[in-house]
């Protein structure tokens, strides 16, 4: 009996001890919501099942059950989204990987994929979301957000690159200088003759950076096309899907998978999950935004943005209110504006991001009234 006590004593010493030097781990829990999908519900289950063979305590959010994951009934995709919010909020799970989050302007998810000519991973930055609403702006932050990702995942100096689309010469000057100010960045060589930090088509295939930055509309269609490529594109079958939604003070582990998305994308979206969670992301996140503020990055940002002509009409916000119905359609160029549209209305908005683009978010009572006012004003068709 003696001894007994003295190894349960040992037990709970060791378990202390690993608390005390954050090392103490248990089974990350990542909740997925299975409705919604192009492959029905059994796919995304299958997913679950997949996942949590992996030392993953899987919460299966939805009409099905299975041995093996924890089943959370829900009868709709509303249900699912509403359950695992309070699952989130009420700390009974870690994160939750959906097909669907409007994340706020500000935030966006970083993808993960399997590169086709080296079979090497990388990640994708971003891929859903917005991180600004300029270009430029989105695209440096981006570039933080995919090494917050990757080193959360374990690789400690990830290398970047920046797709040669618009807007990257311009974030790979203000990356630079983050540089130069003292923040530590890896700049990836194009696998092309010519070399450089800034990428072509050709390394997206070979996957010469850890992180490869772009705008996210442009990076969600890369994802589509490495996770399906193989498959003709109506089954998404590689990867890791669109990743987890990152942005400065945004403290939810909610990681974006496609309707598209097959059994084995949905499973290491949730084995992504779990590798965030044991990695610390929200650590990460804290001591990288950290990191580039003192390396002057709103100053940079500040700097280069373009000086508007005249100041902009100053407009009272109207009295806030909850938002719960999102009206799209709306250029992201155009999204501050027509929440501006809307104040001077009266009526309280706030822009945010889903999947499919720009949301213009206001209350369920505004909503007819808010649509009409922005199609209107031009905003919307």
């Amino acid at each position: 009996m003696g001894e007994e006590r003295e190894i349960i004593a040992r037990a709970f010493r060791d378990m202390a001890n690993g608390l005390a030097a954050g090392s103490f781990e248990r089974r990350p829990r990542i909740a997925v919501t299975g409705i919604g999908g192009e492959h029905g519900e059994e796919n995304v289950l299958e997913g679950a099942l997949m996942a949590a063979k992996q030392g993953v305590d899987v919460y299966y959010i939805g009409t099905l059950e299975g041995k093996g994951v924890t089943a959370v009934r829900a009868a709709d995709e509303d249900e699912c989204h509403k359950i695992m919010e309070k699952m989130m909020v009420n700390g009974e799970i870690d994160g939750a990987v959906t097909m669907h989050y409007p994340f706020p302007i500000g935030v966006s998810t970083v993808g993960r994929a399997v590169t086709p000519a080296r079979g090497r991973q990388m990640f994708i930055a971003n891929t859903t979301g917005t991180s600004a609403a300029d270009r430029t702006e989105a695209m440096v932050k981006n570039t933080i957000c995919g090494i917050i990702a990757a080193k959360a995942c374990g690789i400690h100096a990830p290398t970047v690159g920046l797709l040669n689309l618009e807007g990257t010469r311009q974030a790979e000057l203000a990356l630079k200088q983050l540089q130069k100010n003292g923040y530590d960045i890896r700049f990836a060589e194009s696998a092309r003759a010519d070399g450089g930090a800034v990428m072509r088509g050709n390394d997206m295939l070979t996957g010469s950076a850890d992180v490869m930055v772009m705008d996210s509309l442009t990076g969600n269609v890369m994802m589509k096309m490495l996770s399906s490529y193989t498959t003709g594109g109506s089954y998404e079958a590689m990867g890791w899907g669109y990743g987890p939604g990152i942005g400065q003070g945004f403290d939810k582990l909610i990681l974006i998978l496609s309707r598209a998305s097959g059994a084995p994308v949905a499973a290491n979206a949730i084995l992504y999950g779990a590798e965030l969670v044991k990695g610390r992301i929200f650590d990460v996140m804290r001591d990288e935004f950290a990191k580039v503020e003192k390396a002057g990055l709103s100053s940079i940002l500040s700097h280069r943005k373009p000086k508007p002509a005249r100041d902009p009409e100053s407009i009272p916000m109207p009295a806030a209110e909850p938002v719960t119905a999102g009206i799209s359609g709306i250029d992201v160029m155009d999204i501050e504006d027509a929440v501006s549209a809307l104040w001077k209305q009266g009526i309280y908005a706030e822009s945010g991001m889903g999947c499919t683009g720009p949301l213009v978010m206001v209350s369920e009572a505004n909503r007819e009234r808010a649509a009409e006012i922005l199609k209107k004003a031009g905003y919307t068709g």
